[in-house]
C-alpha cells in the first residue's frame, strides 16, 4: 500500500533533514516524511501531491494555512502558542519518535481515521508466558523482541499487574496500556493512529507502557484481551508482536490460541515443575492439547552479574542472555 505523505517545513534544515531521517528509517509510521526548507517548494509540491500532516514552523503559520494538507501541526521552539482551532503544537527540540507519539495523538483525534496498514497483513503474535515465578520472562522477552526488532519491525506488550517497566525503561512519560483498553472499549475507537501515540522506543523495539493500574487488567476477560491483541495486530503497523501475559492466570489461554509462537521460561525445581504439570493438565482438560505443541520451553542461563537499572538493558542483548536468545532464533539454544 503506497504510503501518504508527512511534510516537515523548518527553516534549519538540520532539524527538518534529520527527523525525516529518522522517521522514515523507523518504518512504523505509515507516511513518507518529506523535509522542506523552502516554503515555495513546498507549495509547489502540495500542488501536485496531497498532504496529509503538515509539520511547520510555529512562526511561519500563515504561509502555512494557505497549503492544503489534512492536518496541520505548529513545531514550537519553546514558546507558548496559542492553539487555533484545528492546528496544535509539538515542541520541536526533543526526540523523533516523541515528536511523532504528539503528532499521531493530534492526528487521531480528527474524525474517520481512515485504515492505513503497513504490511497489508496482520502482525504476527509471540506469546512469552510461564506459570512459573522468578523464571527472567521479561528479561527474555525484552531481549527477543529486541533481537528480532534488528529485522523488522516489532512491538512489545506487557500484561502484568506490576511489571516494574516503568522504572526499566526510565519512562513515567504520558499514556499507556490503560489507553489502549479505553481507546479498544469505544466503538471503533481504537486505530493505527491513536496506537502510534502511545509507542515508545528502546533502540530496535517499540513498547508501549503497562496499565497503570492493575484494576484496569482484572476488568478485561481473556477473550476481550485477545481480541484486543487481534485487532492491533490487524493494523499492520508491526511484522511482529511480543506479548508478555505476565502469569495472567487462566485467562492467558484464549491469548495463547491467537500466538503463531510461544515460549515458556521455566525452571527445574520441584515446585515449579508440578505448576506447569497443572497448566498442562488444563489445557487438555479444557479442549486445547494442541496448544502445547506450540509452546516452546527455554531454560535461561542465570546471571549473578547484573547491575542497576543504568546498565539492565545493555547487559541484556551483550550478556549470556543475549547470546543464548540469538542461538534460539537461529535454531539451536537449550530448551
Amino acid at each position: 500500500m503506497k504510503k501518504r505523505i508527512m511534510a516537515v517545513y523548518d527553516v534549519d534544515p538540520f532539524f527538518a533533514d534529520r527527523f525525516a531521517e529518522a522517521a522514515n528509517q523507523k518504518g512504523t509510521v505509515p507516511f513518507t516524511v518529506m523535509a522542506f526548507t523552502s516554503m515555495e517548494r513546498l507549495k509547489q509540491f502540495a500542488q501536485e501531491n496531497p498532504i496529509e500532516i503538515l509539520l511547520v514552523d510555529a512562526g511561519a503559520e500563515a504561509a502555512a494555512r494557505e497549503i492544503k494538507a489534512g492536518q496541520l501541526v505548529l513545531l514550537s521552539d519553546g514558546e507558548i502558542v496559542p492553539e487555533a482551532e484545528g492546528c496544535p503544537s509539538v515542541y520541536k527540540y526533543q526526540a523523533a519518535d516523541h515528536i511523532i507519539r504528539e503528532v499521531m495523538a493530534c492526528y487521531s483525534a480528527a474524525p474517520q481515521q481512515p485504515s492505513m496498514a503497513l504490511t497489508g497483513r496482520p502482525s504476527q503474535l509471540i506469546g512469552v508466558y510461564s506459570p512459573v515465578n522468578r523464571c527472567l520472562k521479561t528479561s527474555f522477552a525484552l531481549t527477543l523482541g529486541q533481537i528480532l526488532g534488528k529485522e523488522g519491525r516489532v512491538l512489545y506488550l506487557n500484561l502484568e499487574d506490576c511489571s516494574g517497566l516503568r522504572v526499566i525503561m526510565g519512562q513515567q512519560g504520558p499514556g499507556d496500556f490503560s489507553d489502549v483498553l479505553y481507546y479498544y472499549s469505544q466503538q471503533g475507537g481504537l486505530n493505527w493512529a491513536r496506537l502510534k501515540s502511545l509507542v515508545y522506543t528502546w533502540d530496535n523495539l517499540d513498547y508501549i507502557l503497562p496499565a497503570r493500574y492493575p484494576e484496569d487488567l482484572c476488568q478485561v476477560s481473556g477473550e476481550e484481551m485477545a481480541g484486543l491483541l487481534q485487532s492491533i495486530a490487524g493494523e499492520g503497523i508491526y511484522e511482529q508482536i511480543v506479548v508478555d501475559l505476565g502469569q495472567f492466570g487462566r485467562k492467558a489461554l484464549p491469548i495463547l490460541l491467537l500466538c503463531e509462537g510461544i515460549y515458556m521460561p521455566v525452571r527445574q525445581d520441584w515446585i515449579s515443575a508440578a505448576k506447569l504439570q497443572e497448566f498442562e493438565e488444563y489445557a487438555a482438560v479444557s479442549g486445547h492439547e494442541e496448544l502445547l505443541g506450540r509452546i516452546r520451553k527455554v531454560k535461561l542461563p542465570y546471571h549473578s552479574s547484573f547491575g542497576g537499572q543504568k546498565n539492565y538493558l545493555d547487559q541484556l542483548l551483550w550478556g549470556e542472555l543475549g547470546d543464548y536468545v540469538r542461538q534460539l532464533l537461529k535454531g539451536g539454544g537449550r530448551s
